[in-house]
């Protein structure tokens, strides 16, 4: 009989989150959930999992009464920056636009942020992003995707992608690193000329680093062209590296379709595409990344219909999108706003938060739900029914943490 190292019991409701659950959700009661190691061994009755394992010296972790369910995937962070746009914010909530408020000093954009970037040393960037990971965990998030994007040169580019090497060295979540040196243009080089360095340098090198995972580009009305990302992601893969879009957040210039022609495992953003474009995007997989905090931080003139997505069969994913523009650490506070400004039921949005975000980090087979097999990312939520992380707004604290069958993290301890 396989040996049982920790049991977690006296759940009110334990969310499997699994594929193919009618609820979405895989809601039950009268429910443990079994770890052996690192991974998830069963889940059922304590008769159904002790009648084919062995519970001695098992660790028994009480969940007090409260939600267990898969540790949630944040599949879209700006996770490494400098400082902060905090003036810049406070300007913007009182109706300025960046025109105005640059006009004032105030640094503006991805392009102040850089130029904050490059006086950081790597101790600096590690240890600010370790303190939002801290965060992120305390809310029950075991998985965060870290892009660059903030260096604008080859230097800075590779030097965020070392800091997201060693946050995953130094701290319990895992982190998933994308290049994204196509996020905007340097104030101190020619368009073309950073192109060409991207194309010729960047990713070469970040390849043989293996220093990411995925290649990403900001293909907008004002950012990347479609030929210039096209040109990028397709360099990207041939050094191995998973295709990523930010698309339509502010203009519609077809990097959906874009998205569904090079196959992306996921198209981020999405304010402005096309229901036309729907069918390609559900046929070539793409999973549809949305972010409705970031909506919310910067008062979009178009938040984003994820109804219509979701009706058109496309997998949608959750994220909080944090960065300097929307500096939010909270996935249950994206799924209550998911389920406010986006009409997403309470189980939809914690299903786009889990296994949904977990395929759009092409992580599915591994991570996002509580299945046999799968790896013991688990958090427990002091509420008795799942619906109670949308209704309960600003709350979303988790008593207990699990990654990888290792209790990183309990409420009440530093």
């Amino acid at each position: 009989m396989a040996r049982i190292t920790a049991l977690i019991e006296n759940a009110a409701q334990v969310l499997t989150c699994a594929e193919g659950e009618p609820d979405l959700v895989g809601a039950r009661a009268n429910t443990m959930v079994a770890v052996a190691g690192s991974a998830i061994a069963a889940v059922g009755t304590l008769a159904e999992i002790a009648a084919t394992h062995d519970l001695t010296g098992a660790e028994r972790i009480d969940a007090g009464g409260g939600l267990v369910m898969p540790g949630f995937v944040d599949c879209h962070t700006h996770l490494v920056f400098h400082r902060s746009r905090v003036e810049e914010y406070a300007q913007k909530v009182q109706g300025r636009t960046g025109a105005e408020i640059a006009a004032l000093g105030i640094p503006v954009g991805i392009s102040a942020t850089a130029r904050m970037m490059r006086e950081a040393t790597m101790a600096d960037l590690v240890e600010s992003a370790a303190e939002r990971l801290a965060h992120m965990l305390a809310f029950g998030t075991t998985t965060v995707e870290s892009k660059s994007g903030y260096g604008l040169n080859t230097e800075t580019e590779i030097k965020m992608l070392e800091v997201n090497r060693e946050l995953s060295r130094i701290q319990p979540i895992e982190v998933v690193s994308t290049f994204l040196g196509a996020h905007e243009f340097p104030d101190d080089m020619a368009r073309d000329d950073y192109i060409r360095e991207i194309l010729d340098v960047m990713i070469p090198e970040v390849a043989r680093r293996g220093l990411a995972e995925f290649n990403d580009v900001y293909c907008d009305d004002g950012y990347y062209t479609i030929e210039e990302s096209r040109a990028i992601l397709m360099r990207g893969r041939e050094y191995g590296l998973k295709v990523k879009i930010h698309t339509d957040a502010y203009s519609h210039i077809g990097g959906s379709v874009l998205a569904a022609e090079l196959g992306a495992v996921s198209a981020d953003h999405m304010n402005y595409t096309d229901p036309s474009e729907y069918a390609g995007l559900r046929k070539a997989g793409v999973v549809a990344v949305v972010m409705p905090a970031l909506d919310f931080s910067v008062g979009h003139s178009r938040p984003f219909d994820a109804r219509a997505l979701m009706d058109a069969g496309i997998t949608v994913a959750l994220a909080t999108d944090m960065c300097p523009g929307c500096w939010l650490e909270s996935m249950p506070f994206v799924v209550q706003l998911a389920c406010r400004l986006y009409r997403f039921s309470p189980a939809e949005a914690i299903r786009a938060g889990t296994l949904h975000a977990a395929m759009a980090l092409d992580r599915a087979g591994r991570i996002g739900s509580l299945e046999p097999g799968k790896d013991a990312d688990i958090a427990i939520f002091p509420y008795a029914r799942f619906e109670d992380m949308a209704y309960r707004l600003g709350r979303g604290r988790a008593r207990l943490v699990m990654k990888a069958g290792r209790v990183v993290w309990r409420d009440g301890e530093s």
